[in-house]
């Protein structure tokens, strides 16, 4: 089975809420796929409940997309501790981190639920399993801590 970068990650080192990038990807005629880590809680300390989290990734398949360009896919680690966010070519990870404080400050204060896409039976698999009260209270919390461009640095964008 080959080897996922992600499951050698020591995850007792890292100092979450952070962005890492994961891999550069290049294919064969020369385009890059990169794939961060936004980690946005301590791994094996907490994890955001299922409908916060879910609520949170429908807001970010935007908000992310707003704020950077060629974003792909942002999609939950199965931990509920943060995303992956695919995205074509290369960001910083200062500008993720910047674009991902931006994201979840307009979660926190600005969003209401006529702002929330795909919460209905016809556009969303699972349409019960949403709070934008958790969602609010979880990015409200995650940006109190601050948002490190580094996984074992506290670099706070």
């Amino acid at each position: 089975m080959a080897k996922v970068e992600s499951f050698t990650l020591d995850h007792t080192k890292v100092k979450a809420p952070y962005v890492r990038l994961i891999t550069e990807e290049h294919g064969a005629k020369g385009d890059t796929i990169s794939n961060y880590d936004l980690r946005l809680v301590q791994p094996n300390e907490n994890a955001i409940p299922t409908a916060g989290l879910h609520t949170i990734e429908h807001l970010l398949a935007g908000l992310l997309r707003d704020r950077l360009d060629g974003v792909i896919d942002c999609s939950p680690f199965g931990c509920r501790t943060g995303f992956h966010l695919i995205t074509w070519g290369t960001h910083s990870t200062t500008e993720v981190a910047k674009a991902l404080k931006g994201s979840l400050d307009e979660i926190a204060n600005k969003i209401e639920w006529k702002d929330v896409q795909g919460t209905d039976i016809y556009s969303c698999g699972n349409y019960r399993d949403h709070s934008l009260f958790s969602a609010k209270q979880w990015s409200h919390d995650i940006l109190e801590k601050g948002i490190s461009d580094d996984p074992f640095e506290r670099h706070v964008i």
